[in-house]
């Protein structure tokens, strides 16, 4: 690890003056806890994407918000659900968010998780899956995504294209165009297989805190190797940049006696957990809750903390701009520097070597 950022879900609901969130204040929330974040060192601001809940949704205006407001942190998803867009215009919106951004940004994507709504994508108006979780037309959306962020013809122009010096009949790719948008592509992997195929593409890996398998090893360990799982077909596929891994925990610094009643652990919260999720048996990833010199001695523990480049810390969003902004801030005085943690001053954060 010689990176952290924090994975926000975006929550929001209940009753304003009960200490609930509307949707307004916690976009706002989240624009200011990334500014935070940002003048702190931390080098990434990453937001889940979730349809027809009160969560983070249709990412890219938050993305441009919070690219404007900040100077060096990246700015990204963990994960953009395909099912839901239309590859082209998430093609031109990535782009230009690339550019305001200057490239800080990292966009996760993936086939979607569970979502409130039966086949919701269908309401957006994406039919014909015969999937019954959608993963035929993710895929297929992704294809197409992917010939559009590397400046492939998508449309022919007309016999007298209007407001264009294109030639008749030619060949039109997406603009924007951002030549190194493709570098920036992470795809959220949550089996072994799924991290060799995003390898093998070429693309950035993103591990959250669910693996959609359950082996008995401990959840470090079997998500350490989907890791070099993922490096290996990354090898063998003839692709020599060095690409980016991240994994996702939650952890909590205890520094505070407060932090201690905030915090404290529930009886199983720090072991990891199975159960079943999509009709896979998953494991999930335990909680770490404690004084900084157990966080630190249990992180370097943790195989896949020490294989990634960079660590994303899921926060309670909801819970308000000082409280998140002191947990990154305790994480990052008191634990991140042992881990190896290089703050965003020191430039955009680097994948390692596969070779």
């Amino acid at each position: 690890m010689r990176a952290f950022g924090f994975l926000s879900f975006g929550h929001y609901g209940g009753r304003p003056a009960q200490g609930g969130l509307s949707a307004r204040q916690m976009l706002h929330d989240a624009i200011d806890i990334s500014v935070g974040a940002d003048e702190l060192g931390v080098n990434g601001a990453y937001f889940r994407v979730h349809h027809f809940a009160q969560q983070s949704a249709s990412p890219m205006p938050l993305l441009s918000a919070v690219a404007a407001r900040t100077q060096r942190i990246e700015v990204g998803t963990g994960v953009i659900d395909m099912r839901y867009e239309n590859p082209l215009y998430f093609a031109e919106e990535a782009a230009a968010l690339d550019h305001i951004a200057d490239g800080r940004v990292a966009l996760g994507v993936s086939r979607g998780s569970p979502e409130p709504a039966d086949r919701g994508w269908e309401a957006f108006g994406y039919t014909g899956s015969t999937d019954p979780r959608g993963a035929d037309i993710a895929r297929e959306k992704f294809a197409v995504f992917l010939q559009a962020i590397q400046g492939e013809g998508m449309a022919r122009a007309a016999e007298r294209p209007y407001m264009s010096n294109a030639a008749p009949g030619s060949d039109l790719r997406i603009e924007p165009h951002s030549p190194e948008l493709i570098r920036r592509i992470w795809w959220g992997a949550g089996s072994r297989e799924t991290a060799e195929s995003t390898g093998r593409q070429g693309l950035n890996l993103m591990s959250s805190t669910l693996l959609t398998e359950a082996t008995g090893a401990a959840f470090g360990d079997l998500q350490a190797e989907q890791i070099e799982r993922y490096r290996a077909a990354f090898r063998a596929a003839g692709h020599t940049h060095a690409p980016r891994v991240s994994v996702s925990r939650s952890v909590f610094p205890i520094v505070t006696e407060q932090d201690r009643m905030l915090f404290g652990m529930r009886p199983g919260e720090d072991a990891d957990q199975i159960g079943i999720i999509d009709g896979h048996r998953s494991t999930f990833g335990r909680t770490y809750v404690g004084a900084p010199d157990r966080l630190i001695e249990q992180l370097q523990a943790d195989a896949a903390v020490h294989a990634a480049d960079t660590l994303m810390l899921t926060i309670p969003s909801q819970a308000g701009v000082e409280l998140n902004l002191r947990i990154l801030e305790s994480f990052a005085t008191h634990v991140a520097p042992a881990l190896g943690w290089q703050a965003n001053t020191e430039g955009p954060v680097q994948g390692d070597p596969v070779a």
